[in-house]
């Protein structure tokens, strides 16, 4: 009698089958990428990445329709290999102890296979929902409180982070506590990562250059903490779309690049890390579809409309920064990460079903 996995994966997919040539870069993509109306669809473009034999599936934590408890329980129960990391969530939208019982409860439902990915986000989307903004030690603070509390620890704390008189988890399921990756861009990002996480994942649109320079800053970091060369994991964001035609991967890529480098603050960082000059900021965001904008613009602009302004956009700023193109020359960009020190490449924009041509 059928456990009911194969047969939906062979309904839906065809036979299951591992398609990712043995000598090729570590693979993970990312499930629903940006805005989406309707979650469901996380399902089967899980058990696609699986057939495809990707190691890791991301989820870009997005309230009202990306809650990572939810589909993590999903998604583990529809795949049986497949890592499942949230990237990203924050230490401060859940509490201490909230947060260390969903990641374990996942540990345990998917048999350990749960990654947690932390990022900072912006000053300003807090204010906004009235949580405090992250700052470096809270953000470090918050993660040793995380991994005691999947250890079973009672935790007393009072700093950075919080106050908390009294934290525990009564029961914990007998499973490792998962693997903690930040989110980072800068020299300080990078260097908490490598000093105090299990990995890091490098932002989308950083050239293979800028992901050379990044791993040299997490190394460094990792050698003057006293651990252990190459305890932290590299995941590098790649943006792709090979095989279609020129308007959709505008729309993938492109428009995928505006929602990143029309932020204030962000765009800059990205600009600066691939040693580009602010001019191609400054000519993006005078584009008459950005104006007023303050939030991300993909809550308020059609996909259509981030397209069209994406057109305003250096192709250089594009094109040495994602893999774009045919199967070849995916691939020939995927090996230029590798060779930059990326441990795992995260492929972003095209959804695990869409990336079925790069493996044929």
């Amino acid at each position: 009698m059928s456990d009911g996995k194969s047969s939906i994966a062979e309904n839906a997919q065809g036979p299951a089958r591992k398609t990712v040539p043995p000598e090729a870069p570590a693979l993970g993509a990312y499930t629903l990428p940006g805005r989406v109306p309707d979650p469901r669809p996380a399902i089967g473009q899980a058990i696609e990445a699986e057939r495809l034999g990707l190691s890791t599936l991301w989820l870009s934590e997005r309230w009202g329709t990306k809650d990572f408890g939810v589909l993590s329980g999903a998604i583990g129960q529809a795949t049986d290999t497949i890592k499942i990391a949230a990237g990203i969530t924050h230490f401060q939208s859940r509490h201490p102890a909230i947060l260390a019982s969903m990641a374990m409860t996942a540990q345990a439902m998917s048999n350990g296979r749960i990654i947690i990915g932390i990022g900072r986000s912006v000053d300003a989307m807090w204010k906004a929902v009235g949580l405090p903004p992250s700052t470096n030690a809270s953000i470090i603070d918050s993660l040793e409180i995380f991994r005691r509390l999947c250890s079973g620890e009672k935790v007393k704390y009072d700093g950075p982070a919080g106050k908390y008189p009294s934290l525990r988890l009564t029961d914990v399921p007998d499973q490792p506590i998962p693997p903690v990756v930040f989110a980072a861009i800068g020299p300080k990002g990078l260097g908490i990562a490598g000093r105090h996480f299990d990995g890091v994942l490098l932002h989308p649109f950083l050239t293979p250059s800028a992901v050379g320079r990044s791993v040299q800053l997490v190394r460094e970091a990792e050698k003057e903490a006293g651990r252990p060369s190459g305890s932290v994991k590299i995941y590098a964001t790649v943006v792709v779309a090979s095989g279609l035609d020129p308007a959709e991967e505008m729309a993938v890529v492109g428009g995928r690049a505006v929602t990143y480098y029309q932020i204030p603050g962000l765009g800059e960082q990205l600009a600066r890390a691939n040693g580009w000059s602010f001019d191609g900021l400054t000519a993006l965001r005078a584009h008459p579809h950005l104006a007023g904008v303050r939030g991300a613009v993909d809550s308020v602009r059609t996909r259509e409309q981030l397209t069209e302004v994406a057109e305003s956009l250096p192709e250089e700023w594009i094109r040495s920064a994602s893999a774009v193109g045919s199967p070849s020359d995916c691939w020939a960009a995927f090996e230029r990460y590798r060779e930059a020190g990326a441990d795992e490449l995260v492929l972003h924009g095209s959804t695990p079903d869409q990336l079925a041509p790069l493996f044929d």
